[in-house]
C-alpha cells in the first residue's frame, strides 16, 4: 500500500511539474514578442517593396482583416485585400515601403498594434508619379499557430509643413 502511495505522490509531482513546464512555455515575453515582431512587419514591408509575391504579402493579413486607407473604399477580407494588392502591384510605377515602431501589446500577448511611416510612390494627376508620405496604426493579433497577422491597417497622409513664420 505505502508504495502505491508513493507511486501516486510522485506521479502527481511529476504531472504537476511537466504543467507548470508547459504553461511556462507558453507565457507572454514582451521583450521576445516586440522583436518578432518588429521583424514581421520589416520581413512584410520589404517582400511589398519588392512587389513581386502576391501571395506571401497577403498572408500578412489575417482572413478578417480590414484595411482604411486615403481615398480608398474600406477594404474587408483577403479576397478584397487580395484583389488591391493585386491590382497596386500592376500599377505603373508604384512603389510602397514602411517602417513600423513602438508596439504595444495587450496584457495577454495577443494583440497589439503599432504607429508607423509610409512613403507610397503611386501616379499623379498628370502621369508623372507622385510620392505620398503617410503616417498609420496597424493592429495586429497572434494567432493560434503563434504568427502575428495584421487585423486591421490604417493609414493617412501626414499634414503639410506648417508655413514659415515672418
Amino acid at each position: 500500500m505505502k508504495a502505491i502511495l508513493l507511486m501516486s505522490r510522485g506521479s502527481i509531482l511529476w504531472a504537476s511539474l511537466f504543467i507548470l513546464v508547459s504553461c511556462s512555455r507558453h507565457a507572454f515575453d514582451p521583450v521576445m514578442e516586440q522583436a518578432k515582431l518588429l521583424h514581421r512587419d520589416a520581413e512584410w514591408a520589404d517582400l511589398a517593396s519588392a512587389g513581386k509575391d502576391v501571395d506571401k504579402i497577403v498572408s500578412f493579413w489575417s482572413d478578417d482583416a480590414i484595411l482604411i486607407f486615403p481615398g480608398q473604399p474600406v477594404l474587408e477580407g483577403k479576397p478584397a485585400i487580395r484583389a488591391y494588392v493585386e491590382a497596386s502591384l500592376k500599377t505603373p510605377g508604384f512603389k510602397i515601403h514602411w517602417v513600423s515602431q513602438k508596439p504595444a501589446f495587450s496584457p495577454d500577448g495577443k494583440l497589439a498594434y503599432m504607429r508607423g511611416t509610409d512613403e507610397l510612390t503611386v501616379p499623379g494627376p498628370n502621369g508623372t508619379t507622385i510620392t505620398l508620405h503617410l503616417r498609420g496604426i496597424s493592429v495586429w493579433r497572434r494567432d493560434a499557430d503563434g504568427q502575428w497577422r495584421c487585423v486591421v491597417d490604417i493609414s493617412n497622409e501626414e499634414p503639410s509643413a506648417p508655413p514659415a513664420a515672418n
